[in-house]
């Protein structure tokens, strides 16, 4: 195999497992097997990813993930998504069982301690783009900054096998920015999920503007004279936080992370997960989750 057939996925097992568990912990239906213990999250991950799978036809497969919940941008803000509560006691057990079903498909799992999921697989996107070309599978609009010529974005949509695919060369087209301005537009407008606040005041469309004119944080300040009196009372009040929220907002790529490409290589061992989805007692997976 040439170094330019890999075909790397790197998959987002934080937000493929919340989407899962979400999807039918809404109706109450927690799929408890009789062990007692919750599979429907996991259930659902499987089913998003061997659809992925399926779409997509990767040579290698890596899982990253979130290592607790204090990361480096807690310690550059502290109310860094402290606006988000306790994950429910059905999903807590989940995690671990994920991570036991994915190393069941001898996908290897990533984390690192003090670092994002999004870190992680912006770390391992830079090194495997080289020679390769990578998809990252996820729910997460800040994965756009990472687009380059062979790194792409598979953003889940609602359902199975719904994607809103992103190529750096077509996002420019959509959006009117370049991914890396991506960044900039997070730091201007702030984002209310991780909950750090930009510039108050400042919106999406009023960030988009600044940054077609202008292109960076650098240059719109430069010109700071030009802007209306309100931007430029707004900006100058949160300079601050304008600073603080692009450290925020940027997906680090230097994560103390790396898989070889040896062990990422996907191949299956049907009877090992075969026995794992037994054990777990996953109805119907043979026919719902993975064609054998």
């Amino acid at each position: 195999m040439t170094t330019t057939t890999n075909r790397i996925m790197l998959v987002d097992g934080m937000a493929l497992l919340f989407r899962a568990f979400y999807a039918t912990a809404m109706s109450n239906y927690y799929m408890v097997n009789s062990k007692g213990m919750p599979t429907n999250g996991v259930y659902g991950m499987m089913k998003h990813l061997f659809t992925a799978i399926e779409t997509y036809q990767p040579t290698h497969v890596v899982c990253c993930w979130d290592m607790g919940s204090k990361t480096f941008r807690n310690d550059l803000f502290p109310d860094y998504k402290a606006n988000r509560g306790a994950p429910p006691e059905e999903l807590i057990p989940q995690f671990d069982l994920a991570k036991e079903v994915v190393e069941s498909l001898n996908i290897p799992n990533i984390g690192t301690v003090g670092y994002e999921a999004d870190d992680c697989m912006g770390t391992l996107s830079q090194g495997y783009s080289e020679h390769s070309q990578v998809f990252i599978l996820t729910g997460d609009q800040d994965m756009l900054q990472l687009l380059k010529p062979n790194i792409s974005v598979v953003l889940l949509k609602k359902g199975y096998g719904n994607y809103a695919e992103y190529h750096e060369d077509s996002f420019y087209d959509e959006k009117g920015i370049t991914p890396q301005q991506m960044v900039d537009l997070k730091a201007l407008m702030g984002d209310s999920s991780d909950n750090y606040p930009g510039v108050r005041g400042i919106g999406e469309k009023t960030a988009l503007k600044l940054l077609m004119e202008h292109k960076t944080i650098e240059g719109i300040l430069e010109n700071i004279e030009q802007l209306t009196k309100g931007q430029r009372a707004k900006i100058e009040q949160d300079l601050e936080m304008l600073h603080l929220s692009r450290k925020l907002a940027q997906i680090h790529c230097e994560a103390d992370v790396n898989c070889s490409l040896d062990e990422a290589l996907f191949y299956i061992d049907e009877e090992r997960m075969a026995s794992k989805f037994d054990e777990l007692e996953f109805k119907n997976w043979q026919k719902n989750i993975v064609r054998m």
